[in-house]
């Protein structure tokens, strides 16, 4: 709690003095979403990893701390505005790091980061070719390691399709990437389950769909 104050505190000072044209500072700015990311993702709070009793005891007494950081890493995000393209695609790996944390409310609240980030490329460069080849590269990699689950392939399916079709541009790229992203977590979800089947077949047929 105490680190998410001063946390809190870095962010309120990046917002007073280092946010307008004149004084926005880069590099500062990339450590607040790091740390900030990296706060959120640290072994101490994955909460679904502790016994019932003692998930319930901390909730009680401080609630889900990931869920507070990652609200305010949404809106360090949506503060950038123009500065955003700046972010991309770096940025890209640790919010998708961010939204895989299985906690539905902060998965809701983040995923449609992703949306902000396409829109915010098209409009620069009229398309979103390095965001999707960032998500893909770094989902690979994120899924292999054990993060990601059904739910979240249901909600990155459902919050992105709905932004996208809003969109007088994006309405049909977008949803042709967000079929092949969700076509891509299916099967590497399905690799991942498979890996240690005994049956070489199986194993074989899973890495022939990922490729």
């Amino acid at each position: 709690r105490v680190f998410l104050r001063a946390i809190n505190q870095y962010a309120d000072m990046l917002n007073k003095k280092f946010l307008d044209q004149a004084n926005f500072e880069l590099q500062l700015w990339n450590n607040y979403f790091h740390l900030a990311v990296a706060f959120l993702t640290q072994e101490s709070l994955q909460l679904e990893n502790f016994s019932s009793a003692k998930r319930a005891k901390i909730l009680n007494k401080y609630g889900d701390l990931r869920r507070q950081i990652g609200f305010e890493i949404r809106d360090m995000w949506y503060n950038l505005g123009q500065h955003k393209i700046k972010f991309i695609p770096e940025m890209v790996g640790p919010i998708l790091e961010m939204t895989l944390i299985p906690e539905t409310e902060l998965r809701k609240a983040t995923i449609p980061i992703f949306f902000d980030m396409m829109q915010c490329e098209f409009h620069s460069t009229r398309s979103f070719q390095m965001f999707e080849n960032e998500i893909i590269t770094k989902l690979d990699h994120e899924v292999e390691g054990g993060r990601g689950d059904e739910q979240y392939k249901v909600l990155f399916d459902k919050i992105l399709l709905e932004h996208c079709r809003k969109h007088k541009y994006l309405a049909k790229t977008g949803e042709t990437f967000v079929k092949l992203v969700v076509r891509l977590m299916e099967r590497l979800l399905d690799y991942r389950t498979i890996m240690h089947d005994e049956n070489k077949e199986n194993r074989m047929s899973c890495t022939v769909n990922v490729l």
